[in-house]
């Protein structure tokens, strides 16, 4: 089975797919670890797109996988090559409240977490303000020619 979720941050992309992953036996592969240089000194160095591109299509040579994350441009083959295709939407308190703890507890040691600062957290709640504005309004469109493969949550 392939199944890819996508939604903006603190939607619970992760959360659903570690739940599908265990509930399956599915490996879950998060798109941010292609997008972002995590062994890069600085918080927000992307991947070199053409290693990014190479990263993404050993995943989808895999027979089952669950892939997850905010992205789409570059995701396309991933939609076309999914079974099922989970769409998050929260509401605003929701995701902000999620971003905000997840911040925290990042630094507090209580999970894994990239090299964020307090600018970085505001960067990013003003950004996934964005992706539900914009974003999201263009994923449901890029969506809407999958059909019943796409599931609203």
């Amino acid at each position: 089975m392939k199944i890819h979720i996508i939604g903006g941050p603190g939607s619970g992309k992760t959360f659903l797919a570690d739940k599908l992953s265990k509930q399956y036996g599915i490996p879950h592969y998060d798109l941010d670890d292609l997008q972002w240089d995590n062994a890069a000194n600085d918080y927000g160095t992307k991947r070199d797109p053409q290693e990014r591109a190479a990263l993404l299509d050993q995943i989808l040579q895999n027979d089952d996988w669950i892939i997850e994350g905010v992205y789409y441009a570059w995701c396309r083959q991933c939609f076309a090559d999914a079974d099922r295709i989970y769409l998050l939407d929260v509401p605003r308190y929701k995701y902000t409240a999620r971003i905000i703890r997840r911040f925290i507890r990042r630094k507090l040691g209580l999970e894994k977490g990239k090299k964020e600062s307090l600018k970085s957290l505001t960067a990013l709640l003003r950004w996934a303000d964005k992706y539900q504005k914009v974003n999201l309004t263009e994923i449901r469109i890029i969506l809407a020619s999958y059909g019943a493969k796409v599931i609203a949550l």
